[in-house]
């Protein structure tokens, strides 16, 4: 290992002599010595500059099939086969004009390559080309702008009625989950009621509170809406869920959303993926803080009706601690006295 970092290290101070060199070879041009430039080192530059192009143009395209089907993980959401459609259009868009724009970059060097009889040509300007340059691109990008809006729109638009909601709450370092209970609204949250047993700041003195329930993870059905309603509690987090193509800030004081269809259950994916330890999840994309990397919670999506079982399985926050209903009314008491009946 030594031996071939000692000769990297050699090879580079000899490229930086030389390097040095040529620097001073073209300053003393430009003042106006009688020192030219060397024909056959301008010809050996000009011809690397499309080996270059032919090596490393190669290489990216060869890389770029041989690792195709990893560019993306399979999609497992309705708007997800939209968000891949607008990135494969704008992929296209882009990746012609890099590959036209670079095949030219290292061809006119070898073919203007400086020549004693060669006169460079002066254009001053061309009102033509400029508007040509203006127009084409500014249509193309508020093609891909509008066709994005559209598609952010959707996904940001009210949910539709009967979307399950699920709520997700960011902090450091983790995510936590509530579920509306059989009214399906979830009750109010204040920041200021947040406590190590009430870590949402759920206010229990709204009925719609009652039969709201926490989840260690987060369940789904298939092929129905799902409404995530975001917020964070400390710091700017982000929720990312990528087989869903779902990527929402949770911003402090600023509740989000986001709807999507899943359109596979985590068994489907398993085997397709042909991994039966799959599991979708939910990672944070900004760095909060020194524990960023543990914000990780998994999304389970199953069958309508095993969906349905599971809702019906679950114990509500007052279930689970009878002493979130101290303070709260008469009446709220009276219907968390029935929640714990039902258990």
């Amino acid at each position: 290992m030594y031996e071939f970092l000692i000769v990297v290290g050699v090879v580079l101070l000899i490229s930086v002599i030389w390097m040095v060199y040529r620097i001073q070879t073209l300053v003393s041009v430009v003042k106006g010595s009688d020192k030219k430039i060397a024909s056959g080192s301008n010809k050996i530059n000009a011809a690397l500059f499309v080996v270059w192009l032919v090596v490393i143009g190669g290489l990216m395209f060869w890389y770029s099939i041989k690792e195709w089907g990893n560019y993306e993980p399979p999609v497992a959401s309705e708007h997800g086969v939209v968000t891949d459609g607008l990135f494969w259009i704008t992929m296209a868009v882009t990746g012609v004009v890099f590959i036209i724009t670079h095949v030219l970059l290292f061809v006119f060097p070898y073919k203007y390559q400086y020549s004693e009889t060669r006169k460079a040509a002066f254009f001053p300007d061309n009102n033509r080309l400029e508007v040509i340059w203006t127009i084409v691109p500014g249509v193309v990008l508020a093609g891909l702008v509008i066709s994005g809006w559209m598609a952010w729109s959707d996904i940001t638009a009210p949910a539709p009625e009967n979307a399950h909601v699920v709520e997700i709450m960011g902090y450091q370092f983790a995510w936590d989950v509530r579920y509306p209970g059989k009214d399906k609204v979830l009750g109010d949250y204040d920041y200021r009621l947040t406590t190590a047993s009430n870590s949402h700041g759920i206010d229990f003195t709204d009925k719609n509170s009652v039969d709201d329930f926490p989840s260690p993870k987060i369940v789904i059905p298939k092929g129905e809406p799902v409404l995530f309603k975001i917020r964070a509690r400390d710091v700017l987090h982000s929720v990312f869920a990528p087989h869903m193509r779902l990527k929402m800030d949770a911003v402090p004081g600023m509740p989000t959303r986001f709807w999507f269809v899943p359109t596979k259950t985590t068994e489907e994916m398993r085997t397709e993926l042909n991994d039966p330890e799959f599991e979708y999840e939910i990672a944070c994309t900004e760095v909060c803080g020194r524990g960023h990397f543990s914000m990780r919670k998994v999304i389970e999506v199953v069958e309508p009706a095993a969906y349905q079982k599971w809702l019906t399985e679950q114990k509500t926050f007052i279930q689970q601690n009878p002493a979130l209903a101290e303070g709260v009314s008469v009446e709220t008491k009276e219907l968390a006295e029935i929640q714990l009946r039902k258990n």
